[in-house]
Parts: C-alpha cells; structure tokens; sequence
C-alpha cells in the first residue's frame, strides 16, 4: 500500500484535494475528523480538555465548545501547545490505526490528511508527503470568505509552520491557484508519478 501525508496551509486546498483523491479511488482520512471524534462527549480527552480549560468551554449537553476554545488556544501559545498535548496522541494513534487496517487489507492508496503533519514529526510514517499551497492573497481571501476577522488569520497562520518550509520538505507541490481542471491534472501527474 502507498501512503501520502496531505498537508498545507489553512485555507490553502487540502480539502479539495482529498476529495480530488477519493474520487480517484484512494482511501482518505482527515484528522480534522477525528479531533472533533477524540473529544465528544464523554471522552477523556473531552474530560481532560475541561480539567485543563475550565468547564466554561463544554455547553449544557456536554459537548466541546469549538469556537469558544479555539479563541483561547489561538491567542495563547501556552494554551495552544496545552491543547495539542491532550489532543495530537489521540488522533496520531487513530490513523495510524486506520492505516495499519488499510494495509491488512491490501488497499492500494491511503491518504491522510494532517494539517499540522511537519509540526508533529509524521512524515516519516508516510511514502510521500504532498503540500497544496497559495498565495497569502488567496489564503485570505478564502478564510475572509469563511468570516474569520484578520486576527483570526493571523492567529491561525502563525500557528503553523510558515508554507515556505511545508513544500520545501514535501515530496509533491499542487499550487491551488487554478480552478479545479488545474487542480485535477497536477494531481492526476503525481498519482501517475507513483504507480
């Protein structure tokens, strides 16, 4: 089985491109899926994040107040780094997990997709790594368009690694720029590129 670490700035196409790659056939996890799975309610991690923050960011039916938190943790790295200690175990062992099932049963293509993969040191545990990236114009532009304020981008930017260095270690580059024709065929390349 070949396995690919999706990863790229927020805002910048990962999302697209996974569903580019499972229309090709490839078996696709996000770990954006399984953040919001590691802390619903009743899980430790759910527990540990409202020992760790305060009861204040978990609502009346005991679910995770995502947008509450993510102002807290996004304005404080200390907060931030905290929350990635409960959090990053949790969901590295569930796709690699995952992974190791694909593999039992043979599937030829898996992706990944990890926003933070070069952040948290997964790139070993992939064949190839493909970045997707943009110009901070387009980034913004696309994040205002998700109504996130200009301190929301910037927190968000500054909480990852700068693009320059995510496609400098990446295997595959796909500039996101073009409409999605563009988008297919730099893909379809790599997918050709690794058979």
């Amino acid at each position: 089985m070949k396995t690919i670490g999706l990863t790229g700035g927020v805002g910048m196409g990962k999302s697209t491109c996974a569903q580019l790659l499972q229309a090709r056939g490839a078996l696709v996890l996000d770990t954006d899926d399984l953040a919001r799975r590691v802390v619903e309610p009743g899980t430790p991690a759910l527990s540990e994040v409202r020992a760790a923050f305060g009861p204040q960011f978990v609502d009346d039916d005991g679910r995770l107040r995502r947008d509450v938190l993510a102002r807290r943790v996004f304005g404080d790295d200390t907060s931030r780094k905290q929350l990635e200690a409960i959090l990053h175990p949790r969901i590295r062992a569930l796709w690699l997990h995952q992974l190791e099932t694909w593999r039992a049963e043979n599937r030829p293509l898996a992706v990944v997709v990890i926003p933070l993969l070069f952040e948290t040191q997964a790139e070993t545990e992939f064949d190839r790594v493909l970045c997707v990236a943009c110009s901070a114009t387009t980034q913004r532009e696309r994040l205002r368009a998700r109504d996130w304020s200009d301190e929301q981008l910037q927190q968000r930017i500054a909480a990852q690694l700068p693009i320059e260095d995510k496609l400098l270690r990446s295997h595959y580059v796909i500039w996101t720029e073009g409409g999605m024709d563009v988008h297919a065929r730099q893909l379809d390349r790599i997918l050709t590129g690794l058979q």
